[in-house]
């Protein structure tokens, strides 16, 4: 005989693609019902890609329809997803002003994500557009070292800030505000207060593209984040060794929740290039970041090598985009420029606006 705790049993094997947690625990199952062998299975998705959903009905069928004495699944949707763009957990529209809205993430600190954020937003300038940068790393800040700038940000009318610039760039950062010696220890409230100020109240202007440095994991901050403003779309940092896929996979599994696009993932510290012979050296291993296009249908966006130039500009306050623009690193930055663009411009079904390179 089949009972309801068998199905449920077998829901609770079955997750989305990209989702590190089953259906069950998503709350997606609303009912089950078991009528002679005949079991429908109610569902309420979440924001996920039409594709994932698909398959994740597929797996259900699967799965129930092994159980012994199974003749017949239904799956019945309680609602219609929400469409691919739309933010379902968005509090309210679009920041006054800006284009698009690229995030910039990874699951876990030491691959570079800032750095790749900070060449990215330089290099989409170099591109003919109008960037900001915000730095939601409220618990370690690199921005004001990265841009050698540490003024402290204005007040302006109605409890808004101004941004701070350098380079041509609209910037904000938690460690304008703070010394050198400051620690930042604050609780999950504050944090997601202080991530809504920075971009509810803060005057960002007009923007094609505002570039956020998210901290690294899926806190706090980018769970406010994602309840704020609707994402164009998210770019993922990642290393070369294939032990980060997993890390990867949380990351587009993050973005799926909140039905925001994955336009893809850089893969930084790829190789090692020697200044003197020219010659390649795989540090870390080879081929994570191809693999983890294949695996979760994301394009790769670049692969940015380790090279002590790209270090000694950061620290130095001028990012290497700026500092060495005929660099081989601050080529293929702008070239990742370029594919986010033409990815954002994909996704809304519009052609790229023009492009000027520099």
């Amino acid at each position: 005989m089949i009972t309801i705790a068998d199905v449920r049993e077998r829901l609770a094997e079955i997750r989305p693609p990209g989702i590190p947690r089953d259906i069950v625990t998503l709350g997606m199952v609303q009912a089950v019902n078991v009528e002679g062998n005949r079991v429908t299975v109610r569902l309420e998705p979440v924001a996920m890609p039409a594709a994932s959903l698909d398959a994740t009905i597929a797996d259900i069928r699967r799965a129930v329809g092994a159980l012994q004495g199974v003749a017949t699944v239904e799956v019945e949707l309680s609602e219609q997803p929400p469409a691919r763009g739309q933010n379902p957990f968005a509090e309210q529209g679009p920041l006054p002003g800006i284009a698009d809205i690229v995030a910039v993430s990874s699951t876990k600190g030491g691959v570079g994500k800032s750095t790749v954020a900070v060449n990215l937003a330089c290099a989409l300038q170099t591109l003919g557009q109008r960037v900001g940068l915000l730095d939601a790393d409220i618990y370690g800040p690199s921005l004001p070292t990265m841009v050698g700038l540490s003024a402290r940000p204005q007040a302006a009318e109605g409890n808004k800030v101004r941004p701070l610039k350098q380079y041509g760039l609209e910037l904000m950062s938690m460690g304008f505000f703070l010394d050198d010696s400051s620690p930042v220890i604050w609780r999950g409230p504050l944090v997601m207060g202080l991530v809504r100020q920075f971009l509810k109240d803060v005057l960002w202007g007009e923007l094609d593209v505002l570039v956020i440095d998210l901290p690294p994991g899926t806190g706090d901050a980018q769970l406010t984040l994602v309840q704020q403003v609707p994402l164009s779309g998210g770019v993922i940092v990642t290393t070369p060794q294939k032990v980060s896929l997993l890390d990867v996979e949380r990351g587009v599994a993050m973005f799926n929740q909140v039905n925001t696009p994955v336009l893809g993932v850089v893969e930084n510290m790829s190789y090692y290039l020697c200044p003197k012979c020219g010659k390649r050296e795989d540090l870390f291993g080879a081929g994570g970041g191809a693999q983890v296009a294949r695996d979760f249908g994301v394009t790769l966006l670049g692969q940015i090598p380790l090279v002590v130039e790209v270090r000694q500009s950061g620290d130095a306050g001028k990012p290497i985009v700026l500092a060495q623009p005929e660099h081989v690193v601050s080529r293929i930055f702008v070239e990742i420029a370029g594919k986010v663009l033409e990815a954002v411009a994909d996704e809304r079904g519009q052609a790229p606006a023009p492009r000027i390179i520099g």
